[in-house]
């Protein structure tokens, strides 16, 4: 581990909540509006945690434990994701498995609190979820093979790091992009944003992941919310070390770069939702099979180009 990691690490879990207050300023700003302030996300949280949760009699421990597994699980994740130039807190071969396996274990526990509340309205949530997520990971898990192939390593760490900015003028060039392509539309299907989840809507027909967690309070919300911006972070911080693989050894300067990429990839993600709809719930699968065409096609360009 490199000596400035767990800074990078402490400022990933600090900075988490910052993504999304850029994805609503900048749907704000195309609808013309001021929008929340910068820190809404950090005072949203810190109003959760202070209050009190509620608990209906008909649920179990299941119920409760969901948002802390679901988080720790997530929180874990996040120390095996790189932060650019810097590697991952937690590094060893077969990492990428883990990555997908502890979101997987996160989504897993929010399903089952969902179902544990014996609603037919959070069952359809979950049965949605867990349809969607079938489709996802196996886009997550071509696109990370692209960078196995292209690399040569099976460490999160090790796939970040052989990634060069003049890999991007040869013919790795195209494969980077279209395994960066499939990540972002992964990240768009993982944390319920715009043109497959919509985090604001409460129409019971179109409700996928927000009508899951309708029964939870307090910090249980708090928690929750917090998970889905270090999930949102996990995914950009892959992306970013596709796309901008910058590494001039000055820790200022690589951080910078960082962290201005993350900004970058959440005002994508605010455009993406001001300027399309959501898909109906049965075009939604087709979005999730495209990516991992993508996925499965670059992964193909890889094996021909070596």
């Amino acid at each position: 581990m490199r000596p400035e990691t767990p800074l990078f690490t402490l400022a990933a879990f600090a900075l988490a909540p910052l993504l999304l207050s850029v994805i609503n300023r900048t749907k704000a700003f195309f609808a013309g509006r001021t929008g929340a302030p910068l820190l809404q996300p950090y005072y949203d949280l810190w109003k959760l945690l202070r209050k009190g949760a509620v608990y209906s009699t008909t649920t179990t421990w299941v119920f409760r434990a969901g948002p802390m597994v679901g988080l720790a699980a997530v929180a874990t994740a996040m120390l095996l994701t790189p932060s650019g130039n810097v590697g991952a807190a937690i590094g060893f071969p077969g990492d990428l498995v883990a990555l997908a396996g502890l979101l997987a274990l996160a989504r897993m526990f929010t399903m089952l609190a969902a179902l544990d509340t014996g609603s037919s309205f959070e069952g359809m949530g979950a049965s949605r979820e867990a349809r969607f997520s079938s489709l996802a990971e196996p886009a997550l898990f071509l696109a990370l093979m692209v960078l196995v192939v292209v690399s040569g390593s099976l460490s999160l760490t090790g796939m970040m790091g052989a990634i060069a900015p003049a890999m991007w003028a040869t013919t790795a060039g195209p494969v980077l992009a279209l395994a960066a392509a499939a990540l972002f539309l992964v990240l768009l299907a993982e944390n319920a944003r715009i043109p497959v989840d919509d985090p604001n809507t409460h129409l019971e027909l179109t409700m996928v992941h927000e009508v899951m967690v309708l029964d939870h309070s307090g910090p249980d919300l708090g928690y929750i919310m917090y998970g889905a911006a270090l999930k949102l972070w996990v995914f950009a911080s892959l992306i970013i070390g596709i796309l901008l693989p910058v590494r001039t050894g000055v820790l200022l300067l690589d951080g910078g770069v960082f962290l201005a990429g993350m900004l970058v990839v959440a005002a994508i993600v605010g455009v993406v939702e001001s300027s399309m709809a959501r898909l109906r719930m049965r075009s939604v699968p087709n979005l999730l099979i495209g990516a991992g065409g993508l996925g499965a096609l670059a992964v193909a360009l890889a094996l021909v180009v070596g």
